[in-house]
């Protein structure tokens, strides 16, 4: 049988992950969950190269939701600390890769200090076109719905906007990642089976994959894994999901260098 062609491969346009699992993939080496949190950047640096490769147009990772406050305190500040850092350390490799960077979530959540980081890692890479990379931290998405709405009502409220005019349309507009194509396939690790808060608006048409493996442990070969899940969720064109995930492993689709 002839090798599948890269344009028969369902690549999907926006990918968003819930990287679960760092604690639990710590706590089975004997070691502190923040250990898992630290080995989990290193999955985060192949998901954005693998995204990037295979002509990904967005990917999202859910790095810090509005209700991880609640976790024990070292564990938090441990996050911060690392999140800073990743800030300071990668953004140049990310720049150089010719991927944007954008931070999603309520950021007033976060010290001066840090927000400061974010700003500027954004404005860096502001007018990079092979990747968006989206960081949802300090995110949710009750959140996230409820400040779309406020936008409107203030909107209305200064004679901008009339309230008959609220439709989907508008709130879209709104919600975070409204500038990027929607999610069309979403992925989590950890072997937990719900969204979790997580771009509820966004994600309303999207497939769900759901992977066993711990995020750490989130290589290539799962990623290409779970996109031929979604490329053969309409088609396989004779094929089997392993020959789809074969090609997607062989073929890069690097642009904009």
């Amino acid at each position: 049988m002839d090798s599948m062609t890269f344009e028969q491969i369902k690549i999907p346009q926006h990918v968003a992950i819930i990287m679960d699992g760092n604690g639990r993939w710590a706590q089975l080496r004997g070691k502190h969950r923040t250990f898992g949190h630290k080995a989990g950047a290193e999955a985060v640096r192949r998901a954005v190269t693998f995204a990037r490769q295979k002509g990904i147009q967005s990917l999202t990772l859910f790095a810090f939701s509005s209700e991880n406050w609640k976790r024990p305190e070292q564990e938090v500040s441990v996050l911060m600390d690392l999140f800073f850092t990743v800030l300071k350390r990668e953004v140049k490799k990310l720049h150089k890769h010719n991927v944007r960077l954008r931070i999603i979530g309520d950021k007033n959540g976060f010290s001066n200090k840090l927000q400061q980081r974010i700003a500027e890692a954004e404005a860096l890479t502001a007018e990079n076109t092979a990747l968006t990379l989206n960081i949802a931290a300090n995110y949710g998405g009750r959140w996230d719905i409820s400040q779309a709405a406020k936008q409107l009502a203030l909107a209305v409220e200064a004679g901008k906007l009339a309230a008959s005019e609220i439709d989907e349309d508008q709130l879209a507009q709104h919600v975070c990642l409204a500038d990027q194509p929607i999610p069309d396939l979403l992925i989590r690790t950890g072997g937990e089976h719900r969204i979790s808060n997580f771009l509820l608006w966004q994600l309303a048409y999207a497939e769900f994959y759901f992977a066993d493996v711990l995020w750490p442990d989130f290589d290539e070969q799962a990623f290409a894994t779970a996109i031929a899940d979604f490329s053969c969720r309409e088609r396989r064109f004779g094929l089997t999901s392993e020959q789809i995930q074969q090609a997607i492993l062989d073929t890069d689709v690097t642009s904009g260098e």
